[in-house]
């Protein structure tokens, strides 16, 4: 395993990072506890999750996720043995199952998040504390085309920075970091950080994948000149660049199978160039997820790979590979391909 510094903290953190979102949903918590295992015995120390999991988020099992893994650092003990993130749920998702639909990052809903994350963890401390998506409208989740509301209510990042202040003196969290955020929004975070001696984000955790590198316009620099890497998510892309969903299949108990809203990646144009990468790891011998997530797990100004399975014969391929090397003629067939067909899903 290859471990990297987390932003300008003295945390290094595993380059895959567990991830736990279908813990609880297509997971069960003995399922869980055994991707646990299996992560650590392969050297992985990062493990992110979120109030809002398991997805999709519904009231039935929200909190799931978390408190899956509160009982795992209770039955083993071993809690000082991970780095672990959580988030925050943000505004307008149309989630009335959490704090009334109308969460919001200021002192009221920033409390009682981390306090409730807290005890379903069963720890003292959240290593990393994330803001899920931004308190304000902006291009994200896909929307590439942003709308400016004057009228907009919104937390200033202003007030959300004083009370994660707050709760880093206390000790509740060691490390800030954003999500499916914009270079603006990175850019103001760390300017408030160095005006007003808050604390530093540490990470941005945004989707990266064969399909969607929009990451690399704006936010690669920002992640390599201010030391805040990038968390990738998706690096499969809903699975799609294992190669599981093309010409119309729809494999039993799979995601895509199960939940119809995850369409980010199903478009015509997607489609097609998810096959054509797919066909490219196959002519050189490799397993596509493998490709797939080597390509990601490479990029200088991406910290850690979040991977995650629903079985362990996927967890166990997704491990692999970080050890999977891309020969210059594979990463010039990649490229080739970007070049004719650049983030078909965004």
């Amino acid at each position: 395993m290859q471990y990297r510094p987390l932003g300008r903290s003295h945390l290094k953190v595993s380059a895959l990072c567990l991830g736990t979102m279908t813990w609880g949903e297509q997971n069960t918590q003995s399922e869980a506890f055994a991707q646990i295992d299996r992560a650590r015995d392969a050297g992985v120390n990062f493990i992110d999750t979120a109030e809002m999991y398991p997805v999709p988020p519904r009231g039935e099992t929200y909190t799931a996720t978390e408190t899956i893994i509160g009982n795992y650092f209770r039955e083993r003990g071993n809690r000082d043995k991970w780095i672990l993130a959580s988030k925050i749920a943000g505004p307008n998702r149309d989630m009335r199952h959490i704090r009334g639909g109308q969460t919001r990052f200021n002192r009221e809903h920033l409390t009682a998040a981390l306090d409730a994350s807290l005890q379903r963890l069963h720890t003292d401390y959240i290593d990393l504390y994330q803001l899920h998506w931004p308190d304000r409208s902006t291009n994200m989740f896909g929307d590439l085309g942003y709308r400016h509301d004057l009228d907009e209510q919104l937390t200033p990042i202003e007030e959300s920075l004083e009370v994660l202040d707050e709760m880093v003196q206390a000790g509740k969290i060691r490390h800030i970091g954003v999500s499916n955020e914009t270079p603006w929004g990175v850019s103001r975070f760390l300017h408030l950080a160095e005006t007003r001696g808050w604390p530093r984000i540490v990470s941005v955790q945004n989707p990266y994948n064969l399909l969607n590198r929009s990451y690399e316009v704006g936010l690669a620099e920002m992640s390599m000149r201010e030391q805040t890497g990038l968390l990738a998510y998706s690096p499969l892309a809903f699975g799609t660049l294992t190669g599981k969903y093309l010409n119309g299949l729809r494999p039993d108990k799979a995601r895509l199978t199960q939940f119809s809203r995850f369409i980010r990646y199903t478009n015509p144009e997607a489609q097609s160039a998810c096959a054509r990468y797919v066909q490219l790891a196959r002519d050189h011998g490799m397993d596509p997820a493998q490709m797939a997530l080597a390509f990601v797990t490479r990029q200088p100004f991406v910290t850690s790979n979040i991977i995650g399975a629903t079985n362990m014969d996927q967890l166990n391929r997704n491990l692999s590979s970080i050890n999977m090397g891309l020969s210059d003629a594979i990463l010039e067939a990649i490229a080739a391909i970007h070049r004719s067909q650049p983030n078909p899903a965004p």
